[in-house]
């Protein structure tokens, strides 16, 4: 960051009079920059709306949860959600809904612009602030229509999470994409779709959102509940630092002892992934099952599809072609022009699904009978041999 982006940060804090009890939204302060202002009356704090393309000073300590806030992923300023379009100077209306407060107050239409629709692109610089989650519209909000064009009601507080975190495509998005193909016919024209990320909200809500490939004719688990009061995202998550929750957990999950601890948590007596251990944590049983997955998406792309596949986590589009057909890619091998081209529709699907799992880290908490289909499932139609020592939920 520059010494003028530094100077911004630090003198910047957006107000927003739509929030009562602060009327104010820390668009542009992240954890690096947490210096108090200075020099602002304690009478902005409670609404009074700035001069036109002004922004308002105020002491961070101030503002309730501020330093929580600015801990948390939804303040990273320096994180490539938020600089991704630096060099264009302006975030497109697809992406300016969940990269942006602006976008996320136009797509929910408290600014007052029609609801469900991003009208104008954001500015670069800003963050998810105070204001896109604290204002009168937003608390108002109970439901969440899914990439899928399902949409669940009654959600309450969850829906201002689910806007965002629910990915942009499902299981429809493939559907579409490969109608009228053979299964095993490498289709030129299709390209890898991406779920995008943490997605917690699609996985969460299991079929009732459709946001995985889910295989006609099979029984798909719905929205996850633990008991009472465990059924909201702030329950499991800290409200402003968005982190887990690992206290709550241990009055019912022996093992559990902090958040790195979570992963042991099991209740299911079923060997899902195959390895005879039905002590080790749920979120095992799906990292083994997702580790299968990626293998046999290898062996039907060299087999069958003709070309040798890798994946790579962090490098879109994240399917690149094996050259060397080492199992692995290298820098090199994981770039764009080497994006893998060979798809058939029954290997896209499959990859989506195993996109769909790896980017909600989460999953295995979420939602893991709904993910351990969607593996299982996939699995079983590239190959029935993948699934003969498998148990489906």
């Amino acid at each position: 960051m520059n010494h003028r982006s530094r100077i911004s940060w630090r003198r910047t804090i957006i107000g927003l009079c739509s929030v009562p009890f602060i009327a104010l939204a820390a668009a542009h302060v992240p954890a690096s920059a947490q210096q108090p202002a200075t020099g602002v009356s304690p009478s902005t704090a409670v609404g009074q709306p700035p001069a036109a393309g002004q922004g308002l000073m105020i002491p961070a300590e101030r503002i309730p949860y501020f330093h929580d806030w600015a801990s948390s992923p939804h303040a990273k300023a320096d994180a490539r959600a938020f600089t991704n379009w630096n060099e264009v100077g302006e975030i497109p209306e697809t992406c300016a809904r969940c990269h942006s407060t602006p976008g996320f107050l136009d797509y929910i239409g408290a600014d007052g612009s029609a609801p469900g629709v991003v009208d104008r692109k954001a500015p670069t610089g800003s963050v998810i602030a105070c204001g896109a989650c604290h204002n009168d519209t937003v608390r108002q909000m109970a439901a969440v229509t899914f990439p899928s064009t399902l949409r669940v009601e009654d959600l309450g507080a969850n829906a201002r999470c689910m806007t965002c975190h629910q990915g942009r495509t499902a299981g429809a998005t493939v559907t579409a994409a490969v109608l009228g193909h053979g299964e095993d016919t490498v289709v030129p024209e299709l390209e890898f779709i991406n779920i995008h990320y943490r997605a917690a909200g699609a996985t969460l809500m299991g079929t009732m959102a459709r946001g995985g490939y889910e295989y006609g004719g099979l029984p798909y688990a719905s929205q996850r509940r633990h008991p009472e009061p465990f059924n909201t995202c702030t329950t499991c998550h800290e409200l402003h630092t968005v982190a887990p929750k690992s206290e709550p957990c241990a009055a019912c999950h022996e093992g559990v002892t902090n958040r790195e601890s979570l992963v042991s948590i099991r209740k299911s007596l079923v060997d899902h992934d195959g390895n005879g251990d039905i002590v080790e944590g749920i979120a095992a049983e799906v990292a083994n099952l997702h580790g299968r997955l990626l293998s046999a998406i290898q062996t039907y792309a060299r087999d069958v599809a003709g070309a040798s596949i890798g994946y790579h986590p962090h490098a879109h589009p994240y399917f690149f072609n094996d050259v060397d057909d080492d199992g692995a890619l290298s820098e090199e091998e994981a770039k764009m022009p080497n994006k893998y081209a060979s798809w058939t529709p029954r290997l896209l699907k499959a990859a989506y699904n195993y996109q769909f799992v790896g980017k909600d880290p989460g999953a295995y908490a979420h939602n893991a009978p709904y993910v351990i289909q969607l593996m299982h499932d996939s699995l079983a139609d590239l190959s029935e041999a993948n699934v003969t020592d498998l148990t489906r939920p």
